[in-house]
């Protein structure tokens, strides 16, 4: 099943909880705009290389369009296309003015030099500039890019426009970024993890956990649940996957990665198992924090977990995702699990617009409250209708965007 396919197949779950015609579920299925542009850049020794670049605009029904540049080998249209409709559900859930984008291109970072990212980053801004803003749709970080290129994309944008940081979020600090940016996502999982625990009545230092992927998301995750008092047993990333049955010292796991540019490769402070095992250990919490489609019909049968929290974007797919519900898997879905970073991108974002710096506490707080006000919501809405959280996720987010949808005119 490809992405889209996945992602309209959650909405269809909650659409027939809904009722909702066909006609309305295409108009709010089908994208705004789709565009591919030709992004060609200059290498290092002097050749010209020319890729891909995707920006797919989904719906702007409850304001300006909000959605992370991905730079990865196996980004395509399809999948940015899948991106920018999940980010209009979770902005919706989580109640933010947004609607939802995504962009992309397909390129892999890592065989890239510095120099060569910020050409390739320039030449994509100079192709798309014109349906980009603070007032139309507002780009951000995702797999593959970070602060720095988001320093490049605003620096390039504004020679055609003119200053306005707001135009894009998960900027430097230095560079009118919001304190607390960079650990929002992670942080957001962890919140919501204490958050499922007290509502099942469990203890967090009870409560073994694996975290598949250590980057940006999984790595200030597992701080944010070892100073919660959860046991982390086991973490990974391409390198592998590193296991302690009787706890992971992740404050000392952080600082090797720190040490050793991002990379958990030769930590000698656990077992080192292959990377995909991790998903199959027996634990109590396992949070997918890295690429999409890893539980699926070849693995299903063997995930122990009782509980799952999303934090990379679409980590189930949907044939497996109805076996884990058969067995009683909670599942808490991405379109809430990992929304803390485009919490903190909105607050970025009404920051620049007021020419106004919050302090962290602020930031973390105010994280905190809508985080913990979405996840209340939807398990209201996963109690009284009997439905998965995932399912009550999307209808919360169904309902929002319709009802904008419908204030403003079917036809605007």
């Amino acid at each position: 099943m490809r992405p889209s396919e996945a992602t309209n197949y959650y909405f269809n779950q909650a659409a027939d909880q809904l009722e909702l015609p066909d006609w309305m579920r295409k108009l709010l299925v089908m994208p705004k705009r789709e565009m591919t542009v030709q992004v060609a850049y200059e290498r290092d020794d002097g050749r010209i290389d020319t890729v891909l670049g995707y920006r797919v605009q989904h719906d702007n029904a409850r304001g300006p369009m909000k959605g992370g540049l991905r730079y990865h080998p196996a980004v395509d249209l399809d999948e940015v296309r899948s991106l920018a409709a999940l980010m209009t559900w979770k902005t919706a859930v989580v109640d933010l003015p947004y609607g939802g984008a995504k962009g992309g291109i397909g390129i892999d970072p890592r065989t890239l030099s510095k120099r060569e990212l910020e050409r390739i980053t320039r030449a994509f801004v100079d192709q798309i500039h014109e349906i980009v803003g603070p007032d139309s749709d507002i780009p951000a970080p995702d797999m593959g890019t970070n602060h720095e290129v988001m320093a490049w994309f605003r620096n390039q944008w504004e020679k055609y426009h003119g200053f306005n940081p707001a135009v894009i979020t998960g900027k430097p600090v230095e560079e009118y970024g919001s304190r607390g940016r960079e650990e929002a996502t992670g942080r957001g999982v962890g919140t919501l993890a204490v958050k499922m625990l007290k509502r099942l009545n469990r203890k967090p230092e009870q409560t073994t956990v694996a975290i598949q992927g250590f980057g940006n998301v999984g790595s200030h995750a597992a701080k944010y649940l070892t100073e919660a008092a959860f046991p982390i047993v086991a973490v990974s990333d391409v390198s592998g996957a590193y296991f302690n049955p009787k706890g992971l010292n992740i404050p000392e796991v952080l600082s090797y990665t720190l040490k050793n540019k991002g990379s958990l490769e030769g930590y000698q402070g656990a077992q080192r198992l292959d990377a995909d095992a991790l998903l199959e250990l027996d634990v109590q919490l396992l949070i997918p924090a890295a690429l999409g489609d890893v539980i699926n019909h070849n693995n299903v049968d063997r995930i122990r977990a009782g509980l799952i929290i999303e934090g990379a974007n679409g980590p189930i797919d949907p044939e497996a995702d109805t076996k884990l519900k058969e067995r009683g898997v909670i599942i808490l879905p991405d379109i809430l699990a990992n929304a803390g970073g485009v919490t903190v991108s909105y607050f970025e974002w009404a920051q620049n617009r007021q020419h106004y710096r919050w302090t962290l506490d602020r930031v973390r707080q105010e994280l905190d409250r809508t985080l913990s006000e979405a996840f209340e919501s939807v398990w209201q809405e996963s109690v009284s209708r009997k439905v998965s959280l995932r399912t009550a996720a999307f209808i919360l987010a169904i309902q929002r965007v319709k009802r904008a949808s419908e204030l403003a005119g079917w036809m605007v």
